[in-house]
């Protein structure tokens, strides 16, 4: 001791947190802390006394931690920081770039780059799949295809860049197939139109023989030119020749020969009938005869493959136009009462005449009915038309009439049954 000064105790050394492997300004840093009590300054002399002694003093420990402090969170930070960062392989429609990144998965690595994704585009890994440092990343955008496929036409989407790969991706299958565009041809971001006619087997029966080809004609008439199979004329095939041929199918050639037939054929005339109280009842008066019309008609007349057809109407023409009948229906009540003809046997007499037929009439046509009247005698007696056109009543009623003016004279052979 010198004098009566007390030396002040030293300050336990400060725990400073340890820096991550390889940085070398942290070690040395670490060091000095170590150290403690035994640190001293580069120059000068250890003085005893008040303000001095073989220790560093306070105002020396409170420079140093907190300098050592800001040393080691700076060290662990920067470590921390240089884990987060990845390198990853990005491919983007077959495009790829590698590039330094923070996202902690797929989705934000492709938010990060601005690459929105939707339902018909390809992601992978799944966008939920965490990332690490040397993964790679692929995105193909999906690309509308407005596809007719042997001949049905529907849009369809393909991650391809190219029309060889969309129709692997279709399945479709390509060899001897027709194509809108050629296998190498881009499939754009817009999209793509596209027609694939692939090849089929279609069966030809013509001239009495049968042929099978492979083609991929857009129509049935395409695939009878690649047979060597013409149509001449009227000619024609069992189905639409601009059809579609489908795989397997089976069209017979229809050879057609045909011709033109004009015909003249009756057009029958109408009958119109009006009421008339001044004829008796039954009694029917043609007031104007009817006359038929004629048409001319066209008809086509063909023989398919040899065999002739019914005759095929393809045009009418009216000549002459029908004259329609018009008659006169009796509606006055017959009498049935003549006085000094009622007690005779009339239908012993029509027997005799008719065999009791109203419509009866003789081998030369000049006598009808039941009283085989002749017609002028049967108008002479109020009667119209025919007499066995009349009904049966209204000839027994004129015959009553007859008998009362010339008595049984007009049936010579039958008058006498009129007695009996």
């Amino acid at each position: 001791m010198y004098g009566s000064e007390t030396l002040a105790p030293a300050p336990e050394p400060a725990v400073v947190p340890a820096p991550r492997t390889g940085d070398r300004r942290a070690a040395r840093r670490r060091k000095s802390a170590e150290a403690g009590p035994a640190f001293a300054a580069p120059t000068g002399r250890r003085r005893r006394g008040a303000g001095s002694g073989t220790a560093a003093g306070p105002g020396t420990w409170r420079r140093i931690v907190p300098q050592a402090l800001v040393v080691a969170f700076l060290a662990g930070g920067t470590t921390a920081f240089v884990a987060a960062d990845k390198s990853v392989r990005l491919t983007v429609d077959g495009e790829p770039r590698t590039l330094h990144t923070f996202a902690g998965d797929v989705d934000e690595l492709l938010d990060a780059e601005g690459l929105g994704v939707g339902p018909h585009d390809l992601v992978a890994p799944a966008r939920t799949e965490a990332l690490d440092d040397g993964d790679e990343v692929v995105v193909r955008h999906g690309r509308p295809v407005r596809l007719t496929l042997d001949g049905q036409s529907r849009q369809v989407w393909t991650t391809a860049d190219t029309v060889e790969g969309a129709l692997r991706q279709f399945g479709i299958r390509v060899e001897g197939a027709y194509l809108s565009a050629p296998r190498t041809a881009a499939v754009p971001r817009a999209g793509l139109t596209l027609a694939v006619r692939t090849e089929r087997s279609v069966t030809f029966m013509a001239d009495g023989r049968e042929s099978t080809i492979r083609t991929n004609a857009a129509t049935v008439r395409e695939a009878l030119g690649q047979a060597g199979i013409t149509l001449q004329g009227q000619d024609t095939t069992s189905v639409p020749p601009a059809s579609f041929p489908r795989d397997g199918q089976t069209v017979t050639v229809l050879r057609i020969t045909g011709t033109r037939e004009v015909r003249e054929e009756r057009i029958p005339y109408a009958t119109e009938k009006t009421e008339d109280d001044s004829l008796f009842a039954g009694t029917e008066v043609v007031e104007r005869a009817g006359r038929p019309g004629a048409r001319r008609v066209t008809y086509v007349l063909r023989t398919v493959n040899g065999v002739r057809q019914k005759p095929r109407k393809v045009a009418e023409e009216t000549v002459r136009d029908p004259v329609t009948q018009l008659v006169k229906v009796g509606t006055r009540p017959l009498p049935t009462s003549v006085a000094g003809a009622d007690g005779l046997d009339w239908g012993a007499l029509a027997q005799c005449e008719s065999g009791g037929r109203p419509s009866a009439t003789d081998a030369s046509g000049t006598y009808g009915g039941l009283y085989q009247f002749d017609v002028r005698t049967w108008q002479s007696l109020g009667g119209s038309g025919r007499p066995q056109d009349a009904p049966g009543p209204e000839q027994t009623f004129r015959a009553k009439k007859l008998y009362v003016q010339r008595g049984a004279t007009p049936w010579p052979h039958c008058g006498r049954r009129l007695y009996r």
